[in-house]
């Protein structure tokens, strides 16, 4: 499971910093407001760093998204439970049975 989350954290991170790297080297900070037409009252470090976690966040939706639908089948209808442990609606899995 750490595995997969760090499949999911490390890309995201790598990408939220390039985005981030190209967002604002066209926009400045200082020149962002609120839809309403407010200004922003942050400071730029502040703003770079809540788009970056912003960014961050996105990023590991998406790939998040990409790990849940690369799941194989089996993964997805594996019961958790040993055999024992196994209520009715969770059947053990189905041996394969050479045809001879």
């Amino acid at each position: 499971m750490a595995q997969r989350w760090m499949w999911i954290a490390w890309p995201a991170f790598l990408v939220a910093g390039l985005i981030e790297m190209l967002v604002f080297a066209f926009v400045d900070p200082r020149d962002l407001h609120w839809l309403g037409g407010g200004a922003i009252e942050l400071s730029p470090m502040a703003i770079y760093t809540l788009a970056f976690f912003l960014f961050w966040a996105a990023t590991m939706l998406s790939s998040m998204l990409t790990t849940l639908l690369a799941r194989s089948p089996f993964e997805v209808n594996r019961c958790p439970l040993t055999a024992d442990q196994r209520p009715p609606a969770c059947p053990r899995p189905q041996q394969h049975r050479s045809a001879s």
